[in-house]
């Protein structure tokens, strides 16, 4: 038995022992989406049933199903969740809470790429919990799917408290987290969370072909979250010698590398190897990253930084919006005055495009929300500007692309109205006519 053998037996525990030291008041990060460790939450939600701790604050991106059981509305009094990004559940629980009367679940407005800081030195997180892949031969535990902020976090936090899955990948790069850090661990050996992509329908089809056309073999891609990238990538499959720096690694990217279509040959930053800080996707994902020498997993604010990410060239970022006003900004994150998701790394994305050499920078939607009863293309947007009008390159929806580059103010209301449904052109119409009397 070697030293890191023996440190890892010191470690282990059950998941009731594990998180027995986390106090009243702490403040706790999760691991994102996939690498929420679901042995460790349940035993952290048991504590605080039994009132045994409280005035806890979880901090997390993007939580899944293994995170229920301490996000639930009647523990509310007990643990304070704050959303760096909303998804599905919070979406679900704030409904709740406004049934209840209760306050919505708390949001911290950021950007990706300032998370770590935002985690690990602003807030000073008390508390890491995360799934990781099993100890290798170096006392080092691979974050797997989830480098991120968790890295970061990993060597600020006063306590690091590690579920052990042989499920989770382990990935190459700047993703590791050694022996001599972690608090406490427990082994889960259990299937990996999995979150298969959406079907793509007809009109993320027709948004995919209108952006592959701006695609140009050697291009770096980016691609974000939602059906519309997934359908760009399905559309790319003629293209060569695409690269990968990305802050999602997601299923359609992987298939164009075992397709060959990337190959990541004409990039600067990690010439033959793809680039990525968080993964979600299906089984098959997680066993293509595994050991796999062509992908690199590292910190967000390295993987999303502007500058970084400018050194690619013809760098192509795909990310989706909820509106974009006829001045061209964007509205990512709310709908109906409620947070819906987060910045994510949009505008880290459209930055570092944008200042690449032959770079492009695609906002997408559909035309229409709400069944078609709502136009995506608005006069003015009804929430916070997640990508600013001076940022906004490209515009596609299913009725066209428009580059706003070089454009007046007028010039972009024209543009942006063309490829709005034409249910509410003449509407769009009037009103930017108005707003430019006005």
């Amino acid at each position: 038995m070697n030293r890191f053998s023996e440190a890892f037996s010191r470690r282990r525990t059950t998941p009731e022992a594990a998180v027995r030291s986390i106090p009243s008041g702490a403040k706790v990060a999760l691991g994102l989406g996939v690498a929420q460790p679901p042995a460790l939450l349940r035993a952290l939600a048991g504590r605080v049933e039994a009132r045994e701790v409280s005035g806890l604050l979880l901090y997390y991106l993007i939580s899944t199903a293994n995170a229920e059981p301490v996000l639930r509305t009647e523990l509310r009094d007990r643990i304070g969740p704050v959303s760096l990004f909303h998804g599905a559940n919070e979406r679900r629980l704030d409904k709740e809470a406004e049934r209840l009367g209760l306050p919505p679940i708390d949001f911290l407005p950021t950007a990706f790429s300032q998370a770590p800081d935002v985690l690990s030195r602003q807030v000073d997180v008390d508390v890491l919990l995360t799934t990781v892949a099993p100890m290798d031969e170096d006392g080092c535990f691979s974050l797997g799917t989830n480098t991120d902020y968790a890295l970061a976090v990993s060597r600020s936090a006063r306590q690091v408290i590690l579920e052990v899955n042989p499920a989770m990948p382990r990935v190459r790069g700047d993703c590791r987290v050694p022996i001599d850090r972690v608090t406490a661990l427990v082994e889960n050996p259990v299937p990996l969370l999995e979150v298969p992509p959406a079907a793509a329908d007809e009109i993320d089809v027709a948004i995919g072909r209108l952006i592959s056309n701006l695609v140009e073999d050697g291009a770096c891609l980016q691609m974000g979250i939602g059906t519309l990238p997934d359908a760009v990538c399905a559309a790319l499959g003629d293209h060569r010698h695409l690269g990968v720096h990305t802050e999602l690694m997601a299923p359609g990217l992987a298939q164009l590398m075992r397709r060959g279509v990337v190959d990541n040959s004409r990039k600067a930053v990690c010439p033959g190897r793809t680039i990525f800080t968080f993964a979600m996707g299906d089984r098959d994902l997680y066993e293509f990253l595994d050991n796999n020498p062509a992908i690199e997993a590292h910190p967000v604010d390295y993987v999303n930084n502007p500058a970084v990410i400018a050194t690619n060239d013809r760098v192509i970022s795909v990310n989706a919006t909820l509106e974009v006003d006829l001045q061209g900004a964007c509205n990512s994150e709310q709908l109906g005055g409620r947070q819906f998701s987060g910045a994510g790394g949009q505008l880290d994305f459209v930055r570092g495009a944008s200042a690449s050499k032959g770079g492009k920078s695609i906002i997408a939607c559909h035309s229409t929300a709400a069944n078609g009863t709502a136009s995506r293309i608005v006069a003015r947007l009804s929430g916070p500007v997640t990508t600013p009008r001076n940022d906004v390159q490209y515009v596609c929806t299913e009725y066209g692309v428009v580059n706003l580059r070089g454009l007046s103010l007028a010039q972009r209301a024209k543009a942006l109205i063309a490829i709005a449904h034409p249910d509410f052109r003449e509407a769009l119409e009037q009103e930017a006519f108005a707003m430019l009397r006005s």
